[in-house]
């Protein structure tokens, strides 16, 4: 059995913490640290979402806040005409996240270094001018949610508790397809892709379809976190996906460790605390 490294130990005291947060809130009854944590935990699988593409892939992405705009109106826009299912909800936050991936994808794939970096900035400006101008969804001034996701008697989103631990299960059942992705063939060539390109060509691997299907699988799962930050503000607007929450993210990515599996959630947490 292999010995846990230094950032072994730290990560399973991280997780173990915060599996038990809610019950140390309960016993002291300070709300603020479930509140810091739920955002913690939603950013983090936003970073390792960004984390597969960025360490993995060496994509740099200034779009990557974008979906989680998208995924968080995926939740305000059906909730605004009273359709409150959370089924349908993370339903359209994954798929159109992942389409508009796959549309910008195909366009940002075929560039590398600094006019992929501008680019992906370009298109997630694009959405957020969109939702800019729908002054039908409060435009600049946002949207209030009023009602979370609805997933039948048993998750009461509108818990704190709740969706905290929805929350936390996701980012592990994330961290668990990430792992199982980046071991895969198709991590290999990924991986292969990110240090010598030509040679997985050569080799036969359409990097190309490869790096695309990485890049759609990445906007999915952010956009996947959009729903659940949107349920957890009850309240959305463009901010959300400025370029500048893109940036926030590569510095959760890099603060935590590129190519590491638990690198971005250990980078969000220092992230929070600094930011706090």
């Amino acid at each position: 059995m292999k010995s846990l490294t230094l950032r072994g130990w730290v990560t399973l005291i991280v997780l173990a913490a915060l599996a038990l947060l809610p019950v140390f809130v309960s016993m002291t009854g300070r709300e603020f640290f479930l509140v810091l944590a739920t955002r913690l935990v939603i950013l983090a699988i936003a970073a390792v979402s960004l984390n597969l593409i960025l360490g993995y892939g060496r994509m740099i992405s200034f779009g990557h806040a974008a979906y989680l705009g998208i995924g968080a109106y995926a939740v305000g826009i059906p909730a605004y005409y009273e359709i409150y299912n959370g089924f349908i909800h993370i339903g359209i936050a994954v798929v159109v996240s992942a389409a508009f991936a796959f549309l910008t994808g195909l366009v940002c794939l075929r560039t590398r270094g600094v006019n992929f970096i501008m680019i992906t900035m370009a298109f997630s400006m694009m959405v957020f001018f969109a939702f800019v101008s729908i002054e039908e969804y409060g435009g600049d001034d946002g949207l209030v949610i009023e009602v979370r996701s609805e997933f039948g008697q048993w998750v009461n989103l509108e818990n704190d508790t709740v969706l905290y631990y929805v929350c936390f299960v996701s980012l592990l059942g994330i961290l668990y397809l990430i792992r199982r992705i980046v071991h895969s063939r198709f991590g290999m060539v990924i991986q292969g892709a990110r240090g010598n390109e030509g040679r997985m060509q050569s080799l036969g691997f359409d990097t190309f379809r490869y790096r695309l299907v990485c890049y759609v699988i990445a906007g999915a799962l952010c956009g996947y976190a959009g729903a659940l930050l949107g349920n957890f503000t009850s309240f959305i607007s463009p901010e959300m996906m400025d370029w500048t929450r893109s940036g926030e993210l590569i510095f959760m990515v890099v603060l935590g460790g590129t190519s590491s599996l638990f690198g971005p959630v250990l980078g969000a947490g220092l992230f929070i605390l600094l930011e706090e």
